[in-house]
């Protein structure tokens, strides 16, 4: 019996070790990756990396992670007057090949969502001075911009000021997002002296897209527009 006693404490000791030591090897990996992220210019801050599955090592054996998570908020994507904040990005990569010593990595597969509030959007946007016609008869300033928020199912709302603009649908093609051009309400169009006047489309580019991933989907909702991302034969690091 105590020979058995023994054999049994010196297995769940071992074991306690294997894996204190297999979530340690992931932590130190998890760090060095997201360093990596950063030097390969793939995200414009240091993300969250979050390699998920167990054991780590006998992946590490492989070179092949089945399951990586990212996440970051704040990330500055595009150039130029297209630059803007992505937040609350988060991506899940699958199939994640690396080099024995994190200098590089490719990704079979990922997925991947985040937010561009719509105080940012307005900031892409033209001042109002250039978008609505005799926008001067309503005593604003000469940079005031238009105010978005959501405008239903697959629109976004203008105001300039306290006075509502109209609304416009948002849709994506490749990695570049275009706003229909707000048709003026009747009030906007009677302030602006015009009548049935839409104003011109916008659109803006995002590129160098965080992970490598592409622009897949943009759906506006309350608090933004909600970016999805995809991508397959991913460059993650390298």
């Amino acid at each position: 019996m105590r020979g058995w006693l023994k054999a049994t404490i010196g297995v769940v000791v071992l074991s306690g070790v294997l894996v204190g030591a297999d979530r340690i090897a992931v932590g130190v990996a998890e760090d060095e990756a997201a360093d990596q992220i950063l030097k390969s210019g793939r995200m414009s801050r240091k993300p969250d990396v979050s390699i998920e599955g167990f054991p780590f090592l006998t992946q590490v054996v492989s070179k092949k992670l089945d399951d990586v998570r990212i996440s970051s908020d704040a990330l500055t994507v595009g150039e130029g007057k297209d630059k803007v904040s992505l937040h609350a990005f988060r991506a899940e990569l699958s199939g994640v090949e690396v080099s024995g010593n994190m200098s590089s990595a490719t990704v079979d597969s990922g997925t991947g969502s985040a937010l561009i509030t719509y105080a940012d959007l307005s900031g892409l946007l033209p001042p109002a001075s250039e978008l609505v016609p005799n926008a001067g008869r309503l005593s604003l300033g000469a940079g005031t911009r238009l105010s978005l928020s959501y405008g239903g199912p697959g629109k976004v709302k203008a105001s300039l000021g306290p006075f509502p603009i109209g609304d416009a649908a948002v849709h994506s093609k490749g990695d570049t997002v275009t706003v229909d051009g707000f048709k003026l309400s009747s009030m906007a169009s009677l302030l602006a002296g015009v009548s049935d006047q839409t104003l011109a489309l916008i659109s803006f580019t995002l590129s160098t897209l965080p992970a490598g991933l592409n622009l897949s989907s943009v759906t506006p909702q309350e608090d933004g527009l909600r970016l999805g991302f995809d991508g397959k034969g991913i460059k993650l690091i390298g």
